[in-house]
């Protein structure tokens, strides 16, 4: 492997004592872990070409294996106004990859036995007590739908599948959420407190009665004001204090300080050329200008791959890292394993809490392992762990839309192509 190809890649033997979290993340040599440095260098290749192709505009990929990271490459510009080289710490809007994190929040609290996953909404959130669900309407007269009354109150498991009947607002009433102002996942440039809006949403009729359907939406937002509610603190003080400052991930934030401006990649688009451009606007500015008051535990967070990487690690490693115990392994066991079965349909996956969760490997042709959980972000990043083969992939890009784009497809089997010693 030629050092001018790939000069991101860190590769190194690792000699240290086990770490502290407030250290580096301990480094390998692939071979030291069972991948193959040439099949990684497969990986590097295609994500090299993929910008030159313009089908992205950068990216930072990360695998880290038996706790230990043999792969870390940065790929494109940062930004192109500048020119400058993504490197590897770059910043990233991680959008979707919040709602594991908040789930993280939540699963604390659970723990300290503050709350518990069958309990009402409305125990800590009053407005939550009387909700409606609109249910299609064949009569000529009005919009469409009418509104009835919902045969039970959402509980906190309910959030946590997305089987509260929360949709981002593009169900039967969309234009009572058009008007209320709440449809779409971004709420960064929100001027009120999450709070605000999630009291709003309580008044507005719900897409499916409370265990029904699985609906992808603002459940996750409604967790995060949960968590507020519950701890005393706003989301971004307990996600820093409990979750973020104990797993040295200085990067992760809801909104980025000025000194590290520098750092935060650039959006790019589709044009109509067919080629990734930069899309410059007041939303992708939004983390650095904006009024920084809405904590969206939906969709939020900036973070790094090294940052998102540790909070794997943790994951992967049953709630600890470097000796900082964030969770119980029986929580993230709980986490980890089908929650929904035919609700979701998700082809070979089920739904935990906050991730996909493999239950049948070959039903979609993607590799991996049965056990294996993830997820991904708006702007086109993706996350797994594979527990099974003590794997962690870390795909951070920023492209929105990414429709038609295959490269976290590609990701995936590039990372367990790489591998020549399985651990099953």
């Amino acid at each position: 492997m030629r050092a001018s190809r790939f000069r991101g890649l860190i590769l190194v033997v690792l000699v240290a004592c086990p770490l502290a979290a407030a250290d580096k993340l301990p480094i390998a040599r692939p071979e030291m872990v069972g991948l193959d440095s040439a099949r990684l260098a497969r990986l590097g290749a295609v994500m090299q070409r993929y910008v030159d192709e313009g089908k992205i505009g950068g990216a930072v990929t990360l695998v880290a294996r038996g706790g230990k990271v043999a792969h870390l490459q940065a790929f494109g510009k940062i930004d192109p106004a500048t020119g400058a080289a993504m490197p590897t710490d770059a910043v990233f809007r991680i959008a979707s990859q919040t709602k594991a994190v908040t789930t993280v929040a939540v699963m604390i609290l659970f723990e300290e036995g503050k709350l518990l996953l069958d309990d009402p909404v409305a125990k800590y959130l009053p407005e939550f007590a009387k909700t409606t669900v609109a249910v299609p309407d064949a009569s000529k007269k009005g919009p469409g739908y009418k509104i009835v009354p919902a045969k039970r109150q959402i509980t906190v498991l309910d959030l946590l599948t997305h089987t509260s009947g929360i949709s981002y607002g593009s169900g039967l009433a969309r234009d009572l959420y058009k008007a209320a102002g709440l449809q779409g996942w971004f709420l960064a440039d929100r001027p009120e407190p999450i709070g605000a809006y999630m009291r709003k949403l309580a008044g507005l009729p719900f897409d499916a009665q409370p265990g029904e359907r699985y609906i992808y939406g603002y459940s996750t937002d409604v967790l995060g004001y949960l968590v507020e509610a519950v701890s005393g603190m706003s989301l971004a003080e307990f996600i820093e204090r409990r979750i973020a400052k104990p797993l040295a991930m200085s990067d992760t934030s809801f909104f980025l300080p000025e000194d590290k401006a520098g750092r935060l990649a650039a959006v790019y688009g589709i044009g109509k050329d067919g080629k990734a451009g930069p899309v410059a606007g007041p939303k992708e500015r939004a983390y650095l200008e904006g009024p920084r008051a809405c904590f969206s535990g939906g969709a939020g967070l900036l973070s790094t791959a090294e940052d998102y990487a540790r909070f794997l690690l943790m994951l992967q490693s049953g709630g600890e890292w470097g000796g900082v115990h964030i969770l119980s392994p029986k929580s993230v066991e709980l986490m980890t394993v089908d929650h929904l079965g035919p609700v979701y349909q998700g082809g070979g996956n089920g739904f935990g809490l906050g991730f996909w969760v493999t239950k049948e490997l070959g039903r979609d042709g993607e590799p991996g392992s049965v056990g294996a959980y993830g997820w991904g972000g708006a702007y086109h990043s993706t996350y797994w762990v594979d527990p099974v083969e003590k794997l962690v992939a870390v795909f951070m890009t920023q492209l929105l839309p990414a429709a038609g784009s295959d490269a976290q497809a590609k990701f995936r089997a590039l990372v367990y192509q790489s591998i020549v010693e399985s651990y099953r």
